[in-house]
């Protein structure tokens, strides 16, 4: 995928300035975030804790990411004794010479694929096309999106969350050549009509993986269409595609994160389909593929790990945190330039890609702390998103300007008289500058600051000032 992320500023006033994208953003917006409260709430009448889920959640993580290597040889032992063949990854370009030579191996023609957010970052399509083999997506957003030029997905769990009915309907009309509907049901049955000789024609199916369990070298998948099973038990040949950080040590620690992931990220009990993987098709297996490869990749994670930025290879990809935003929810997932939008994508584009490579994503928040407030495993997302902004400005690659400013604020701040007398004379400019409105249209120490939005004015006194009259 196309790395955009340097052009943020750019890609969210394009997203704000467009009419469609707005009303499809303000159709969605909410309705995951209903759905995982309902569900937590219902957890927690059956006489659940969700808080003590969540600390379970991260020390188990925790408890992985100590001992990475370790837990990563013991499921390339219990998959290996079960037939599967296990690969290892550095990067994308690594990833795409793997699936490739496994094609050929086998001599693949088509592919047929389920949501993988690593074969987003490594370009696995276009590679595949290049190679002679033929992918095709399977899950109905992904599956959307690539009949649609290969657009990029919005979102991790709904991809296609930023197209509206109406454009879904078009499209469908213009690639099937067939009488436009406008009715869910009888599109996603066409779509599982022009699927489904896809599925039966494919040589080599391609999977994510929401974890990997040490103990049985198994992968289950989370997903909420049944393409997930068609795609890993019809095609002779299975790769699964998937971070190092998926490893988890047994079967009773998937228990517990599926009890977390269906309610983080869609706000179910339980999520339509629970796949456990484990192993080749053996002599009395009705399906299964006759041959599996694990695909265990780095690119980038093995650098976070012991570094100040391990707590994100937590993360079990709910989306939970671009749902709480109010920055994703307003410009919408193609905004952020790569495969992780949001929050998440505000601190993993710039540790995966460079920072350099991704200057504006660490300031593309408000820093409310919805997102670390909602994540199942407790990520610390503000505070890594405020680390990422401290190493631009060490590294000088903030502008000269911002750097100046916020010296001369850290400088201010450390004297306290100084400190009280700029906060009496800021809240009295301000005023001046709103002219008794409640907004301020253009803020004269920073202009561009107000080129796309009004600043609020402010309300009363400063705090100084109403501490000091509370006492008296």
């Amino acid at each position: 995928m196309e790395i955009r992320s340097m052009h943020f500023k750019a890609n969210a006033a394009t997203a704000l300035a467009n009419p469609v994208l707005q009303g499809n953003l303000r159709t969605s917006k909410g309705k995951f975030v209903d759905k995982r409260r309902a569900a937590i709430a219902d957890f927690e009448a059956e006489g659940g804790d969700f808080a003590a889920l969540r600390d379970a959640g991260r020390d188990l993580r925790n408890l992985v990411l100590a001992d990475l290597d370790l837990w990563l040889e013991k499921f390339e032992q219990s998959a290996s004794a079960r037939g599967a063949t296990v690969l290892w990854a550095r990067d994308g370009a690594e990833i795409c010479r793997h699936v490739i030579d496994i094609g050929r191996r086998h001599g693949v023609k088509k592919a047929v694929k389920s949501k993988s957010m690593l074969s987003e970052e490594a370009g696995i399509n276009q590679a595949l096309t290049a190679a002679g083999i033929q992918p095709v997506e399977t899950d109905l957003g992904e599956y959307i999106l690539q009949i649609n030029d290969n657009e990029p997905p919005s979102h991790i769990i709904a991809p296609v969350v930023h197209k509206g009915l109406d454009e879904v309907a078009d499209l469908f009309a213009k690639v099937h050549g067939k009488p436009r509907k406008t009715e869910i049901p009888e599109l996603t049955r066409e779509a599982r009509e022009v699927l489904r000789s896809h599925f039966l024609t494919a040589d080599m199916g391609i999977s994510g993986g929401n974890f990997l369990v040490a103990e049985t070298g198994s992968v289950a998948l989370v997903t909420n269409e049944g393409n997930g099973r068609m795609v890993t038990t019809l095609p002779r040949v299975h790769v699964v595609i998937t971070g190092i950080e998926k490893v988890i040590p047994t079967l009773e620690d998937l228990s517990l994160l599926l009890r977390l992931l269906p309610r983080s990220a869609t706000g179910q009990h339980i999520s339509n389909y629970v796949s456990l993987l484990t192993g080749v098709k053996q002599p009395l297996d009705t399906d299964g593929p006759e041959h599996l490869y694990f695909i265990l990749v780095d690119n980038g994670r093995a650098d976070l790990v012991g570094s100040e930025f391990q707590d994100m290879l937590r993360c079990i990809r709910c989306g939970a945190c671009m749902n709480h935003c109010p920055v994703y929810q307003t410009i919408g997932g193609h905004a952020y330039g790569w495969v992780y939008p949001g929050p998440m994508g505000s601190v993993l584009t710039p540790l995966y890609q460079g920072l350099d490579r991704a200057i504006d994503l660490p300031h593309a928040a408000t820093l409310c702390n919805q997102c670390g407030v909602v994540c199942p495993v407790k990520i610390p997302l503000p505070d890594l998103m405020r680390k990422l902004r401290e190493k631009q400005v060490e590294t000088n690659l903030r502008p000269l300007g911002e750097r100046l400013a916020l010296k001369a604020w850290a400088w201010v701040a450390s004297k306290p008289k100084l400190y009280a007398l700029g906060t009496w004379f800021g809240v009295r400019y301000l005023n001046w500058l709103a002219g008794g409105r409640k907004t301020i249209r253009v803020l004269g120490i920073a202009p561009s600051w107000t080129d796309g939005r009004d600043f609020p004015a402010p309300q009363g006194k400063t705090f100084r000032e109403l501490y000091a009259a509370g006492r008296r």
